[in-house]
């Protein structure tokens, strides 16, 4: 008969009657294949997991996913199950400064060049395992050619942060990316609510990330998935709705005389390569914007927002405001942030669904309080 909401399995465990297809079962996860109808144990496989799995991959078009505890758990699994390939990994920043710290400090034993869009090929090594990169860039929201690096990449696996762009605007796996990583955290959640990451990739690579996850333990928890099935169905309707909003936005704050630079994807500028419209379905809806005054000013404005929250994170329904030089890439080294133009007066906002013009309203009287504060500052 079926059921019409998926259900939530919370088992730790499951019963193991026939003992050699329990012994099977088990040989088969550990080599990282999947077996069903025979879960065993959570750190396994869980049923309601494994729907989410099979959803995203096929959003992404993939022959398969790979749930994780949270996105840098997801980071972690694939830079590990690269290793064994190779202990060198090309980057290129701006990324997620989780991930830009967890490949700066060498806490896995990894060695990094980091490099722009058009060196990825002198930089190549034969002990190269990974190429990995962001697009649109966190928190600059710069474009890059995925498919650019893949051949610059010559048959090296490149991994691509698509938390950003969501599958309905970008599927990276469709431009020959191997990996394709989300903290689910975002917008695949959409509500605030859940924290998790994700791989999506061939089953080749799915079964290396399996194996990493069994014995790292680094798996979603049932909730988790559930919850994010629920945010799936909405997740076009969230993200075309939130983009629209940020368009208007990022216009009206381009020709804002207390902000000196937008930076958004959908403006005439930013899209020098024509990728919105061949590699992305479209711009999205987060957007960042230095302010005059740098990093005080941009304290006033988080401080005097009244409807936008002043929260990390992005994604959700509602409208989050950040300071990436000071909180998600405080742990950046600070010549490559600046490098990055990740300046002390940017702001990152993660535009959501609550009317345009009420957003509109509180940049307006934040941007205001702030000058004024500035005004009569000593």
């Amino acid at each position: 008969m079926g059921v019409h909401a998926p259900p939530l399995d919370l088992s730790s465990t499951y019963p193991l009657h026939d003992l050699d297809a329990a012994e099977e079962a088990f040989e088969a996860f550990e080599r990282g294949e999947l077996t069903e109808t025979e879960p065993i144990y959570a750190r396994l496989h869980n049923p309601t997991v494994g729907r989410f799995e099979h959803a995203l991959a096929q959003l992404e078009k993939t022959e398969a996913a790979v749930a994780f505890g949270s996105g840098m758990a997801a980071i972690t699994a694939c830079l590990l199950a690269a290793r064994a390939d190779g202990e060198h990994v090309v980057a290129l920043r701006p990324l997620y400064g989780g991930t830009d710290a967890l490949l700066a400090t060498g806490l896995l034993g990894l060695e990094v060049s980091w490099a722009h869009a058009g060196a990825v090929r002198r930089v190549l090594r034969p002990a190269t395992s990974l190429v990995l990169l962001e697009t649109p860039q966190n928190p600059t929201l710069g474009l890059v050619d995925i498919a650019a690096v893949v051949e610059a990449a010559a048959g090296i696996p490149v991994l691509v942060d698509n938390t950003f762009a969501t599958p309905v605007l970008q599927n990276p796996a469709q431009h020959g990316a191997s990996l394709v990583v989300h903290s689910a955290t975002k917008y695949l959640g959409g509500h605030g609510d859940v924290v998790g990451g994700v791989v999506a990739t061939s089953e080749q690579w799915a079964r290396r990330l399996r194996r990493v996850r069994i014995l790292t333990g680094a798996l979603m928890h049932p909730l988790a998935a559930y919850l994010l099935l629920r945010g799936l169905p909405t997740l076009p309707m969230r993200v075309e709705a939130a983009q629209e909003r940020a368009g208007a936005l990022a216009a009206r704050l381009s020709t804002h005389p207390q902000v000196s630079r937008v930076f958004y994807p959908g403006l005439p500028e930013a899209d020098s390569g024509d990728l919105i419209g061949t590699q992305m379905a479209g711009p999205g809806a987060m957007l960042a914007f230095e302010v005059a005054g740098g990093h005080d000013t941009a304290a006033r404005v988080m401080r005097a927002v009244r409807l936008i929250t002043p929260a990390v994170s992005l994604g959700c329904t509602d409208s989050l405001i950040e300071h990436p030089a000071g909180l998600t890439h405080r742990l950046v080294d600070p010549e490559a942030r600046l490098a990055a133009g990740i300046t002390p007066g940017l702001l990152r906002l993660s535009v959501g669904l609550e009317d345009v013009e009420d957003l509109w309203a509180d940049l307006e009287q934040a941007l205001a309080s702030s000058t004024r504060r500035l005004a009569v500052a000593p």
